[in-house]
């Protein structure tokens, strides 16, 4: 009977304990959803926060790219400024080294000029002295080149070299007359009278004329420093000079008067 009534003790027990167990179960495994749902939610969040980590970890290697390509892209701006500074070092060297050489040519220049004007001066001098002493040949035109010349050497507006180019110009004009056979037209002053007459140069070596009309002949005598009159025998030969001078007959003999070479002492 007490056998009986421990076993029947017994399962009461165990009967009690049951929801118990159950009841403890069940909380248990509410707690473990919830420890899974939290650690879900964290795992979450941070495979949220790796993934926005690793877009600025990509935008950050992109701008570490674009800022590395900026330098090198600097990097070789510096070498080129370097290069063309070095070669504008060169060329600014040599301009200097011209210039120096132009400022010295300028001195050179200006002394040589110092030394030119007196020198042109001279040979303007020398060439009136010429005229005047020379057979009155286009005397008035030749005269009137030498005061040109005396004008433009006092004009600040003229270079030098101009000068210089118009002075060796009537220089040459001087030589042409030498060697060349010219007729043309003018007045001069025969024994008092003024008179227009038609004039037949032969180089410097004779200076004729004849009237108009061709009744009057003469000729420049320059060891008598005046004009003196021709015999008639010199007409042809006139004539002949002058349609030679103007291209109206070919080159040919004339005869001519020149004075008698004297004899030296």
């Amino acid at each position: 009977m007490q056998i009986r009534n421990r076993v029947c003790g017994r399962r009461l027990r165990l009967r009690s304990t049951l929801p118990l167990l159950g009841a403890t179960v069940g909380l248990t495994g509410l707690a473990w959803a919830a420890d899974i749902e939290t650690a879900l939610a964290v795992e979450e969040k941070a495979n949220s926060e790796s993934v926005q980590s690793q877009k600025r970890i990509n935008r950050i290697d992109d701008q570490t790219d674009s800022m590395a390509m900026e330098y090198r892209a600097v990097i070789d701006h510096i070498q080129s400024l370097r290069v063309y500074n070095s070669q504008l070092e060169k060329v600014v060297g040599t301009q200097l080294e011209e210039l120096a050489s132009l400022e010295e040519q300028i001195g050179n220049v200006t002394e040589i000029g110092r030394e030119v004007m007196p020198l042109m001066m001279r040979m303007v001098d020398t060439l009136d002295q010429f005229v005047e002493a020379d057979v009155p040949m286009l005397l008035e035109e030749r005269r009137k080149r030498v005061n040109d010349l005396r004008e433009l050497l006092v004009r600040a507006d003229v270079e030098n070299s101009e000068k210089y180019r118009r002075i060796m110009e009537a220089y040459q004009i001087e030589n042409d007359y030498g060697r060349t056979i010219e007729v043309y037209q003018d007045t001069i002053d025969v024994d008092g009278e003024e008179r227009t007459l038609d004039f037949l140069r032969i180089g410097r070596v004779a200076l004729m004329y004849q009237t108009p009309d061709g009744s009057e002949l003469g000729t420049w005598d320059q060891e008598q420093g005046r004009w003196v009159t021709l015999p008639d025998d010199y007409r042809d030969s006139i004539r002949k000079g002058i349609r030679i001078a103007r291209k109206q007959a070919a080159p040919d003999m004339i005869r001519v008067p020149v004075s008698a070479p004297k004899e030296s002492n």
